[in-house]
């Protein structure tokens, strides 16, 4: 057996031990997170951002998203959930075989969260990059619980919300 297929083999086992210490009710979650980000990827791949923006809600300012979040309070069983889907979401993020960036993480863990009833704002922001080009980035929170794309650099402008 070569050296490449032995390392693949190692850590594949390794996968499956790490599988076997997480409960039931969290690789539910995780399998729910894995076809949510495929979803969204697939749905970015598809169709124009403004149709699925409309779809998640339509933008607004980052002032009223503000106010929105102020307004709704989670309770601690929530704000256990909200936490719960972040990790799930950013963990099966890293195992899947697509790019599962900021923005797909915050899709899907915005429709795992409505799934569930809990309301959560979905954040964009930019930055100047290098030569002159734009950094962007999305995160999601739900009522001061951080899901995904955090921490967000301080030199990223919000520009825009999802409510």
């Amino acid at each position: 057996m070569n050296r490449a297929l032995r390392r693949h083999w190692k850590m594949l086992r390794h996968r499956l031990n790490r599988t076997r210490q997480v409960d039931n009710g969290d690789r539910l979650l995780l399998a729910e997170a894995t076809l949510r980000l495929a979803a969204a990827r697939v749905q970015l791949a598809t169709q124009p951002f403004p149709r699925i923006a409309r779809r998640l809600g339509g933008f607004i300012t980052p002032a009223q998203a503000r106010a929105t979040s102020a307004s709704e309070m989670l309770t601690p069983d929530e704000q256990a959930i909200a936490a719960k889907i972040g990790w799930a979401v950013t963990r099966a993020a890293r195992h899947v075989p697509f790019g599962a960036v900021c923005l797909p993480q915050a899709m899907a863990a915005k429709a795992m969260l409505a799934r569930r009833g809990i309301g959560s704002v979905m954040h964009f922001g930019t930055m100047r990059g290098e030569k002159l080009s734009l950094a962007a980035h999305a995160w999601l929170d739900a009522s001061g619980v951080e899901v995904t794309g955090y921490p967000v650099e301080a030199s990223f402008t919000e520009i825009a919300c999802i409510p």
